[in-house]
């Protein structure tokens, strides 16, 4: 199975704001793994996924549940 490394810049800085999201990441099925450095200036994402989703699904869930979050390369 071929998997794909989301990385994306995050408004989600503490570990209170992290746990809002634990259960939708964690309970997806095209995620394999994930974590969160809210000692990084830019609060990085990191999403090990299967090819079932992309960076644009993870922004839109992000999004639903009031986080922004973005390409860290932009």
């Amino acid at each position: 199975m071929k998997t794909n490394i989301l990385i994306l810049r995050t408004n989600i800085k503490t570990k209170k704001r992290v746990k809002i999201i634990k259960h939708i990441f964690n309970n997806h099925p095209s995620i394999i793994n994930w974590s969160i450095d809210t000692e990084d200036i830019d609060n990085v994402l990191r999403i090990e996924a299967t090819e079932n989703i992309d960076e644009k699904d993870v922004i839109t869930i992000l999004k639903l549940t009031g986080f922004y979050s973005e390409n860290l390369n932009s």
